[in-house]
């Protein structure tokens, strides 16, 4: 039995610890792959398991959590072609439940966050979950305005003309609507007009589309508003971003209240005060699903009152007071024709399965990932084996088992060099707890070309530098350029003026570039010589540093040089800047450790100095000074009485103050608790100033 297969409940201290690291690397590489370079390597319900997998070690070893954890993440790149608009209010996704466990756990998490026993007293909706394009619609005096899709929850496409077009979203509210108005909702296509529109296509000739979500996502994102208005999009709204006024102050309320202004509602959506009531609606929906005339994954469940969605909040990337409830995956069995090698950003080697086509759930698929050596191992595969698949949504699938395995199969032997030109071998690292890791590397880095393309692809993603004109695959074309290279990211601010030293060989004079549009990409990379701190720590692809590390790195440094300091000191094994760092709530030490690689290595100082040479370096954004603890770091320990862990952090967030994980020299206040233990006599050790929770409120009061 492998590392990855061993259940939760196996799992020995060591092991969970190289197990969240194995997570990370792996879920962030599909992260990558689905945000930021728009390429999905495996379906929905994989990508759930591996995040369930994720977040259930962190419950039971919580001490382990990384500091840049999955389960703090949330995001989708804003296509090209489009206007931006940030969102007034982040739109954020939902956890997942695959079991009527996970929505049992659910509702008494909430519950517990409460401080209330579960007696059936807080109602929740129920409403299905559509399979499609989420959408926000803001009003300003009862005029549409603007239209959004959810982007990376901050900002999203500005695809207003487009939303017009749809004949279910009225473009004026009536009278007596709030002055600001923004519905959110999902935009999908009805499976008869997904078949009516195939049909057209094949009638003339031409591709057909492969579902409804696609095909619904891909008409509003035309550039042409023509194209989108014959595609006959529907609407259904079920919730809001920025009100100037609630009308309601419940969720089934709100949902009246859309219904009452002219938005098409869920008519499956009911208020239930149960957990039986909630699965047995789920079950019902799930036995209808075939014959609704839309397709759906799951059904969504949320607090019903809104003061208690209030107290209840949000984590960093999901409300705590909804969940989706997901439909199983769908299945099929086709043969595997091959199994190549794919090296990503990091230089993790990745095993990809090459399928024959075949349709599961009305999608045609062709590949699948095998993740490792390990898990071909496991399920026993060779080149020539029919397998079983399994998908869920529009992605690549999963491969569960081998259905059968003919004679003349042929076994797969996992590289010992990487498929780069270099040639390199291929190592398996070790944890930081002494596991030898299941992910092999190409040991290249930075001169490995794979690795040097994908490092380049993430500096210029959207939530790093956001270079509008050069994305991935004008990183392949420099890259690849010799007389105009970009083989670092100094190389991307130094293009102009190389550039203007190629006689003949200018951009303007190129295939794909005239004088207008080299002009835009030399504008658009001068625009980022100003960049933020936070975006210049995620842009330099560090380990185990993801854009909430980044931004905790930001603000607890402050600066550009400050954040040097620090990092070169850790990297020459100065352990009360490593202390430092660590003590940051939400870091650890795979964090701290990556941060000294990182700078450890000449190579990478080099690039470093190379490129902020070339920058101006924005400060981190100062916390607000209008509370009494704005700017202070404070630890809480022991049992508070009065509110909540979760809540203490909260408020303390609110309040401009940094939470932290263990008491430091920085520690500005310890708020203790009954039961305080080491944390309340080194906070006294070393003078830090402490209180009990009485002391807190009538500080913050």
């Amino acid at each position: 039995m492998t590392l990855e297969t061993k259940s939760v409940a196996e799992l020995s201290e060591p092991e969970a610890k190289a197990e969240l690291e194995r997570l990370a690397v792996e879920i962030g590489r599909h992260d990558e792959a689905y945000h930021g370079q728009d390429a999905p390597l495996i379906p929905d319900a994989e990508y759930d398991a591996l995040k369930r997998r994720n977040a259930e070690i962190e419950e039971r070893f919580p001490h382990f959590k990384l500091a840049d954890s999955p389960s703090e993440k949330v995001g989708a790149a804003v296509a090209e072609g489009f206007g931006k608009v940030t969102h007034r209010v982040p739109m954020l996704s939902l956890d997942n439940a695959f079991s009527d466990e996970d929505v049992r756990d659910f509702v008494h998490s909430v519950y517990r966050f409460l401080g209330q026993l579960p007696d059936q007293s807080i109602a929740f909706t129920a409403e299905p979950k559509i399979d499609g394009l989420s959408m926000s619609i803001r009003y300003e005096d009862g005029e549409l305005v603007t239209a959004a899709t959810r982007g990376d929850g901050t900002t999203g496409e500005n695809v207003t003309a487009n939303v017009k077009t749809i004949a279910e979203i009225p473009n004026r509210l009536p009278k007596g609507a709030p002055p600001v108005v923004e519905i959110r909702g999902e935009v999908y296509m009805a499976k008869e007009d997904f078949l009516a529109l195939n049909a057209r296509m094949e009638a003339e000739g031409k591709p057909v589309y492969v579902n409804p979500r696609n095909t619904a996502a891909g008409s509003l994102r035309q550039l042409d508003a023509a194209v989108t208005a014959s595609r006959k999009l529907k609407f259904f709204a079920y919730s809001w971003g920025e009100m100037a006024d609630m009308p309601a102050d419940t969720q089934y309320g709100m949902i009246e209240m859309f219904k009452a202004w002219g938005f098409p509602v869920n008519p499956l959506t009911v208020r239930l005060e149960s957990i039986e009531a909630l699965i047995a609606h789920y079950n019902e929906i799930g036995i209808a699903r075939a014959d609704l005339p839309y397709d759906i994954d799951g059904v969504v469940y949320k607090v019903d009152r809104l003061d208690l969605q209030g107290r209840l909040g949000f984590r960093s990337r999901s409300p705590r007071w909804a969940i989706a409830h997901k439909f199983p995956a769908e299945k099929g069995a086709t043969r595997l024709t091959a199994i190549d090698i794919q090296v990503g950003r990091t230089g993790a080697l990745t095993p990809v399965a090459r399928l024959e086509p075949i349709t599961v759930g009305g999608v045609v698929v062709t590949n699948a990932t095998l993740h490792n050596a390990e898990e071909i191992a496991r399920l026993g595969i060779k080149i020539g084996d029919t397998v079983q698949i399994q998908r869920a949504g529009d992605v690549i699938p999963q491969v569960l088992g081998v259905v059968l395995s003919p004679d003349d199969a042929v076994p797969f032997e996992f590289p010992t060099i990487c498929p780069c030109e270099l040639k390199t071998p291929v190592i398996r690292e070790e944890t930081a707890s002494g596991v030898e890791g299941v992910v092999r590397r190409c040991s290249g880095e930075f001169a490995c070309p794979f690795q040097r393309k994908e490092h380049l692809k993430h500096f210029v993603s959207r939530k790093a530098f956001d270079i509008d004109g050069l994305g991935e695959k004008q990183i392949e074309y420099f890259y690849d350029d010799p007389s105009l290279p970009i083989r670092q990211p100094a190389d991307i601010f130094t293009l102009k003026a190389r550039d203007e030293a190629n006689g003949l060989q200018r951009l303007k004079n190129r295939d794909g570039y005239g004088e207008t549009s080299a002009q835009k990409l030399f504008d658009a990379i001068e625009a980022r010589r100003e960049i933020a701190l936070d975006r210049l720590i995620f842009g330099l692809g560090i380990r185990h540093v993801g854009e909430q590390t980044a931004k905790t790195l930001a603000r607890a440094y402050g600066t550009w040089a400050s954040l040097h300091e620090a990092a070169l000191a850790i990297a020459a094994g100065d352990k009360a800047s490593a202390e430092e760092m660590d003590a940051l709530d939400d870091i650890g030490p795979a964090v701290v450790e990556a941060v000294g690689r990182f700078f450890g290595e000449p190579h990478n100082i080099a690039m470093v100095d190379a490129l902020v040479a070339e920058l101006t370096i924005q400060e981190a954004e100062k916390p607000s000074q209008d509370s009494p603890v704005a700017g202070l770091t404070v630890v809480f320990t022991g049992s508070l009485e009065k509110m909540t862990r979760d809540e203490a952090k909260a408020m303390a967030e609110r309040l401009g103050a940094k939470v932290a994980g263990s008491v430091s020299k920085k520690t500005d206040i310890l708020v203790a608790g009954p039961g305080a233990g080491s944390k309340l006599a080194k906070a006294q050790e070393l003078g830090v100033r402490t209180m009990d929770e009485d002391g807190w409120f009538e500080l913050v009061r």
